[in-house]
């Protein structure tokens, strides 16, 4: 049942949504485009202008009546912080309610050396130089069940661990904790403008074994028990599955792919995704391949499906769509998991 808090959360991030989408808007423009009485929406914009939320650029022109008094919402009233951990550093951007970056960096990786204290300093010197910082968006490779680590090989420390409880109660702020590759599907699609009905695959090699992010239709899809992307259990060979294949015995593999047995091994997945899914596009990380190796994955694909069914192969920056992906949740979470 909706309590009068929860009403005026919903309208609160209407208006905030509305005015970022538009640029700026009247109150009568307000009231009519989200359906919300006008002496409702004066209440709100009087207290959000007191707050520094809006900011009023100006009158409209009359039309023989008083000027209506136009409003723009305060980027720099929020902000957000979107960072990810990789086994070799961890890379983090500040942004304001629009998506514009504030700052960007990367620290040496904190992930495995210690328990969370160094990450927390991390955190805290940022949010020490950007106390707008209203929400945090981590990304982890590892599965992830609504914020709680089930499964991250190798960082056994936070196994089973709600890394979102713990940090919402240590900065008391909304966090959302969420899988590389999902981020990183989900950045791809934002920034890349993709249609919703299109169906995308991210596959990652990675620092911490292979992965892959799915989105159908314009969602990210996780799974029944959250581990949809986990594709270095898929079985290939008589006696190995997808990771095993990848590194042929020699342990964790180069960064670039360039060997035979592992384009063949890429090649049975991509046939694989593509007679369960068959999607619009597979994504490849820049740093692991170049635009020849595709197209021998192209041609080593087609020996086990046919190639008028074979996905469009593509290359991203794995980072820069990760944070973007990031990003795009912390925005989410900003404007409308705040306890404003």
């Amino acid at each position: 049942m909706a309590t009068p808090k929860s009403m005026r959360r919903v309208i609160l991030n209407s208006i905030r949504k509305s005015l970022l989408e538009l640029g700026s808007a009247t109150k009568v423009e307000l009231s009519d485009k989200l359906g919300i009485s006008f002496p409702t929406i004066s209440k709100f914009l009087a207290q959000m202008e007191r707050e520094g939320e809006l900011i009023l650029v100006g009158l409209d022109d009359s039309n023989g009546g008083r000027r209506a008094q136009r409003y723009t919402y305060n980027s720099e009233y929020m902000l957000g912080l979107a960072i990810f951990l990789e086994r070799k550093e961890t890379n983090y951007i500040v942004f304001n309610c629009l998506g514009e970056v504030k700052d960007t960096g990367k620290t040496s990786s904190v992930l495995v050396e210690d328990d969370l204290s160094s990450l927390t300093k991390c955190i805290e010197e940022i949010m020490e130089k950007y106390p707008k910082i209203s929400s945090i968006a981590i990304g982890v490779p590892g599965s992830v069940d609504n914020g709680r680590i089930f499964y991250i090989p190798g960082y056994e420390q936070f196994q089973n661990f709600d890394l979102k409880g713990y940090y919402e109660d240590h900065f008391s702020i909304p966090v959302v904790v969420e899988n590389d590759m999902n981020a990183a599907v989900l950045g791809f699609h934002n920034n890349k403008g993709i249609k919703h009905n299109q169906s995308l695959i991210y596959l990652y090699s990675g620092q911490n074994g292979p992965g892959a992010g799915f989105m159908i239709n314009g969602d990210v899809v996780r799974g029944s028990t959250f581990f949809a992307g986990e594709v270095s259990f898929v079985p290939q060979y008589n006696d190995r599955n997808f990771q095993q294949a990848l590194e042929k015995g020699s342990g964790p593999i180069n960064v670039t792919i360039s060997e035979d047995y592992q384009i063949d091994a890429i090649s049975r997945l991509v046939a694989s995704f593509t007679a369960i899914i068959n999607p619009h596009t597979i994504i490849f990380c820049n740093d692991e391949v170049e635009n020849a190796i595709l197209d021998k994955i192209a041609i080593g694909s087609s020996k086990y499906i046919p190639s008028e069914h074979l996905p469009d192969l593509t290359i991203s920056d794995w980072n820069q769509d990760y944070l973007y992906g990031l990003q795009s949740l912390g925005l989410n979470l900003m404007l409308n998991g705040t306890g404003n």
